[in-house]
């Protein structure tokens, strides 16, 4: 590449020819629609005609529904799609996101042969290079997570990957990870192929089309303008790229989402590629942080430059996309992208010799966190996204599959709150989505660590009242957008982020916050919980209708499971009957918009009378738990909190040093505390007064890695990882909860009698393990006699045992007290045991024991 004549380079400002440069099938200027057909109602409206939009259309279609309509701007692949670079791999770190990554390339495999359509598939394989020992450990924990997936993945040592990939210099090489069956796709032919198979099935695909005008109506519906006429769609899926912002506007949505320069670079004939007897698999190195692949006898790589060299696009967020791009690129900047060709060169030396024969730069779309936002949004009627995709051409055949899946029957195949779109709101500014999409694009490669914080855009708006007196006592944890102390910071200890495959710096002063809530009392900031207000004359129905418990009693509170028609758990959120008819609802950081949508969706369409009220940002709330926080808070109050008096489980107004709370008896520490909810600005007044309260208590902070020990311990189940919309409740051990025979007919409750009445296959079981400097984290597989039989949930290192202790899903076969399993980490399986649990007795029950002269359980 160095010394390469300027003639050999495209003309900057020149829109290029990348389908040609990349061998890519079908006419290089395809007509415009022949559909002359125009439908006044469509079933579901579909904008925007990339590889993402058109997939949904065809899965729409090929499962029968009727009058599903796409709408496009210009021509289908204008945007991000028809210089995509076309890359497709089974691996992804997420959990979920593998499936779709699976789904996509199994429905590539055979479009061809479906629809008569060439799609330019190719299928070498793919290896990411290791060339440091802290990467081949991430590789040894990719591999654990991927375990129990149907995808294929191994690592690799340098003679393989040497043997693979002839042209490596393999001087740097330690080793490889290795997905069969991953390549790349001519993203236009694909896209081409998905619109002959949405045609051939029914779907009426409209361009040009722009949409002018959205307007929901009273009914759920939409009123759709464009040029051609006007339409009008029980539901709309916004599914237009880079455009997503201008169709969000329309309906009064900011889309967190914000259009990046990605370049990819196109050689000529490469003697040496010429020569070989197969396609190379495509090559990812890591360190270099690019990819390249195997274009016809050349190569073609595309590098992620730093967060600092890196181009956003942001004049389209303040002034919009130019009116008429559409199959337009930049001006190429090679300079900008200069040290990974040096490191290309030096891990393929022949590139050093090869001719450039095309430079792209073009724009593709990244949300704040890379991820695509997928699904129905809150606050809006049967308005649905598909948008963000900063590699949407792995995702899109997957991504259609799963929206067809859930706009037919209610709910995705399984678990998407990774690609919610309400994982945003209101405090996702402008300025914050521009900070996380630069960093995404810049750790692109970067080392996928367990409790990987980014720090780029933080903090938000969304600070609860203790982050001024905390931020410098603490390592602080990012929680949809709040900031919250994760592990406070002991005298004389490492106080620098460390983020370690094994234990690392925070692993002591865990350990220390641990003693603190179990043996004197402790004060945590919970304010990142979602907390809604429901009241009204239906309230008690709606709630009814929606939890699978009984409704508490007035001044009492529950832990609710919210299910979906197959059984699911949707969410799990503490119920508060605050007076009659008013509740309390809370949930995790993580749910509050994903659980709201919910509530107010079934709300608006069963007609409940009822008002539903988000209050998660004008509520702190603090934690206080351990042996002394009931002596410590009847210092400050008035209110009798003794056992009798306030019971576990109640919930009352009361004052503390005269600031009003609402107080719950309740702790997920499982020990003796309570949850005060009060207004976020008197959040330091309420803290500094309990603070000194208890300084004859020794009362002192603790974080979320802390509450994780202590609730694992007490085996208490979290949303997200024991329970979820893949699993039901029954395997997940939550029968307690389940109220099968109550009389309301609760959204789930005949699906949950059916899997009852079948048997369950897997169940949770808690394990304890010895290891040596590394702990389970979560969606760890599990072994059994030399296979892999089921994955681990979330896990810790328990410091009352001095082991490490996970939650599991196994076969019913292997759940019983005293099973012999295996838990791969780091490359090294581990005997482990399944435990009665839990670990150690909650405080109320060690109570009501004492009470009866049992003894405690530790």
């Amino acid at each position: 590449l160095r010394g390469l004549p300027l003639q050999s380079l495209p003309l900057r400002g020149s829109p290029g020819r990348p389908r040609l440069a990349c061998g890519r099938q079908g006419e290089e200027n395809p007509p415009l629609s022949a559909e002359t057909r125009w439908k006044d109602r469509a079933e579901t409206l579909i904008i925007g005609g990339g590889c993402v939009g058109v997939s949904l259309a065809y899965h729409l279609a090929k499962a029968g529904m009727k009058d599903v309509v796409l709408l496009e701007k210009s021509e289908l692949t204008a945007g991000s799609t028809w210089h995509a670079a076309g890359l497709t791999t089974y691996f992804h770190p997420g959990i979920n996101l593998k499936k779709i990554h699976y789904a996509s390339i199994k429905l590539y495999e055979k479009l061809e042969e479906e629809t008569g359509q060439v799609v330019g598939f190719h299928q070498p394989g793919s290896i990411r290079i290791a060339t440091t020992p802290v990467r081949v450990d991430e590789f040894k924990y990719q591999m654990t997570r991927t375990g129990w997936h149907a995808t294929e993945q191994y690592i690799i040592g340098p003679e393989k990957i040497q043997e693979m990939f002839p042209l490596l210099n393999m001087n740097k090489v330690l080793a490889g990870l290795y997905n069969p069956g991953d390549g790349h796709i001519d993203p236009y032919s694909l896209t081409m192929a998905l619109a002959a198979g949405a045609r051939k099935y029914g779907a009426l695909l409209k361009y040009p089309a722009p949409v002018t005008s959205l307007k929901p109506r009273s009914d759920g519906t939409w009123d759709v303008e464009t040029p051609q006429g006007s339409m009008r769609a029980n539901r709309v899926v916004n599914a237009a790229g880079f455009w997503a912002r201008e169709v969000g506007k329309m309906v009064g949505l900011e889309h967190p989402l914000i259009p990046v320069q990605h370049q990819y670079v196109v050689t000529s004939t490469i003697p040496e590629v010429k020569a070989l007897k197969r396609e190379l698999p495509v090559l990812r190195d890591l360190e270099g942080s690019y990819y390249l692949r195997q274009e016809r006898d050349g190569l073609l790589f595309g590098p992620y430059e730093s967060q600092e060299k890196m181009k956003v696009q942001d004049a389209w967020v303040t002034s919009g996309v130019p009116a008429g791009f559409g199959k337009e690129l930049f001006e190429s900047d090679l300079d900008r992208i200069m040290e990974h060709v040096e490191a290309a060169m030096e891990m393929v030396p022949v590139l050093k010799k090869a001719d450039i024969i095309n430079i792209v730069n073009g724009p593709i779309t990244y949300s704040p966190d890379i991820l695509p936002m997928v699904g129905p949004h809150q606050g809006l009627r049967n308005y649905w996204v598909a948008i963000g995709f900063g590699y949407g051409i792995i995702h899109a055949g997957g991504v259609g599959e799963d929206l067809r899946d859930w706009i037919l029957h209610g709910e995705p195949p399984f678990d998407l709150i990774e690609l919610d779109p309400n994982r945003y709101g209101k405090w996702t500014t402008t300025q914050y989505t521009e900070a996380k999409a630069r960093e995404s694009y810049g750790f692109n490669n970067i080392v996928g660590y367990p409790k990987e914080e980014r720090f780029a855009g933080r903090p938000t708006q969304r600070v609860s009242g203790l982050y001024k007196t905390l931020e410098s006592k603490c390592s602080m944890g990012f929680h949809a957008g709040w900031e919250q102390p994760h592990w406070f910071y002991r005298p004389g200890q490492d106080t620098q982020y460390r983020p370690s495959f094994r234990r690392t710096n925070w692993f002591e002063p865990v350990g220390f916050e641990y003693k603190q809530v179990m043996q004197k009392v402790g004060v945590i900031d919970l304010s990142p919980f979602g907390k809604f207000n429901i009241k009204g004359q239906d309230s008690v129905r709606l709630l009814d209708h929606l939890f699978a418990n009984v409704i508490p009693k007035v001044g009492f509170t529950n832990i609710s499971h919210m299910l979906t028609p197959k059984g699911r758990v949707y969410a799990e959120l503490t119920v508060s009957h605050q007076t009659p008819g008013e509740f309390l609802l809370i949930t995790g950081s993580g749910s509050e918009l994903h659980d709201l949508r919910w509530i107010e969706e079934e709300a608006v369409n069963g007609g409940y009378d009822v008002e539903i009220k988000n209050i998660t940002d004008e509520l702190g709330v603090l934690g206080v738990a351990g042996p002394h926080a009931r002596k410590v808070l009847q210092k400050l109050t008035a209110e009798d909190l003794s056992d009798d008096v306030f019971k576990f489980l109640q919930t009352k107004s009361l004052k503390v040093s005269n600031i009003p709370v609402t107080a719950i008896r309740i702790s997920y520490t499982g020990e003796l505390g309570w949850e005060l909810y009060h207004r976020r600005e008197d959040s330091a007044a309420l803290y500094d007064v309990i603070m000194n309260a208890g300084q004859e208590e020794g009362i002192d902070n603790f974080g979320t890695y802390a509450m994780n020990v202590l609730r694992l311990e007490k085996a208490f189940r979290a949303w997200g990882s024991e329970m979820n919309c893949d699993t039901n409740p029954l395997e997940a051990g939550l029968e307690y909860f389940i109220k099968l025979n109550k009389p309301a007919d609760f959204i789930g409750k005949q699906a949950l009698k059916q899997i009852k009445a079948k048997g369950l296959k897997r169940r949770l079981v808690c394990l304890t393990l010895a290891t040596d400097d590394v702990d389970p984290e979560g969606n760890e597989s599990i072994w059994y006699d030399g296979k892999v039989v089921g994955n681990t949930t979330s896990g810790s290192y328990s410091y009352s045992i001095q082991k490490s202790l996970a939650f599991a899903y196994v076969p019913v076969e292997l759940s019983k007290v005293g099973q012999q399993v295996e838990v791969e980490l780091l490359g090294k399986n581990y005997p482990a045991s399944v435990i009665q649990e839990p670990l150690v007795l909650t405080e109320p029950t060690r109570n009501r024991l004492q009470k009866k002269g049992g003894k405690d359980k530790i």
